[in-house]
């Protein structure tokens, strides 16, 4: 923006929050570029379309955000365009618009930042455990009243239904069946307590559901708690020092001194995860952020932790093998 700049520069910032605003205006001021800001306009991805056409550069921040609804817009659009994002989609139709508007022309990966005293360094422990035997979690129906069943069960059963479908739109239902089983089951719920409760440091949990949120800590921040941006703020200023959150975190927000995350589950889509992971590397350069990833062995979960994480340096993630004694205590 900077190198752009004259009298009559107009830059347009388009965010997936309005939230995500106050980040570039804090870091205008921290880099004493405010001069910028009488020329910046902001505005979502969802009213991208209302905005006119006759801005200099246009800034997609969060660039995978873009949808088949921003294309009218884009095609009339007649100046440049720099698109950001820490994970650039790889397949389908997203990919294809972001390539098509924003062809990748420069990378910058995580651990270079790190290299150039840009982010903190990092440590990563996965944390693989076993689904539990033991017929503990309590179900109910109309149908067949009550009964008990374990979390091995409950896998297997959406497991040995995928093997055996016979359609795409069948494999599409199972999957999604039993991603949402691996995300609802109770011993991460355990072993996520066990690990927030064993450190001293400022540490965020990385929930599921709304309800695994409130589980997990005291105070929470998701979409619909009234108290969400009250404990974000107190999280922020360092008054509470535990938080738990769903996906509302995710993009835009850095928040002090975070040293301590723990994510509960890493979905098919390693954008979700990196950007979780991202929440951790906003510390001063010479510190070192703490990520615990769970992830359930012998599972596909194995798999998305792995592809989570590929692009990430492998010396810094180690491997701990849980049991269930572990589980237990």
């Amino acid at each position: 923006m900077q190198y752009y700049l004259h009298d009559q520069s107009r830059y347009l910032v388009v965010a997936p929050k309005r939230s995500i605003f106050q980040s570039w205006i804090d870091d205008c001021k921290k880099f004493e570029c405010e001069e910028l800001l009488e020329h910046i306009t902001f505005t979502t991805y969802l009213s991208l379309s209302k905005n006119k056409i006759d801005y200099d550069c246009v800034y997609l921040d969060e660039m995978h955000s873009l949808l088949d609804s921003h294309l009218e817009w884009l095609n009339t659009y007649r100046g440049r365009i720099l698109g950001l994002t820490g994970t650039p989609p790889k397949r389908g139709a997203k990919a294809d618009i972001v390539y098509k508007y924003c062809p990748v022309k420069f990378t910058y990966t995580v651990d270079t930042a790190i290299d150039d005293k840009i982010l903190n360094d990092y440590e990563i422990h996965v944390h693989t455990m076993p689904l539990d035997t033991r017929n503990n979690i309590k179900k109910e129906s109309k149908r067949t009243g009550t009964w008990y069943t374990s979390e091995y069960k409950q896998y297997s059963f959406w497991n040995n239904k995928l093997q055996n479908a016979t359609s795409d739109k069948e494999l599409r239902f199972l999957r999604i069946m039993r991603m949402k089983t691996l995300m609802s089951l109770p011993s991460k719920e355990a072993y996520a307590t066990k690990l927030m409760n064993s450190t001293d440091n400022k540490c965020i949990v990385f929930a599921n559901t709304k309800e695994q949120a409130d589980k997990l800590c005291r105070y929470s921040y998701y979409s619909g708690n009234k108290k969400s941006e009250e404990n974000l703020q107190n999280f922020k200023d360092g008054t509470i020092n535990r938080l738990s959150c769903v996906l509302q975190l995710n993009e835009g927000i850095n928040i002090p001194n975070l040293k301590e995350g723990i994510i509960l589950h890493s979905y098919s889509n390693e954008r979700k995860s990196n950007q979780r992971i991202g929440r951790l590397l906003r510390l001063n350069p010479d510190d070192k952020s703490i990520i615990h990833v769970l992830c359930y062995s012998n599972t596909i979960d194995e798999s998305w932790v792995k592809e989570a994480l590929s692009d990430l340096d492998q010396t810094k993630i180690t491997w701990k093998n849980i049991n269930q004694l572990e589980l237990e205590l």
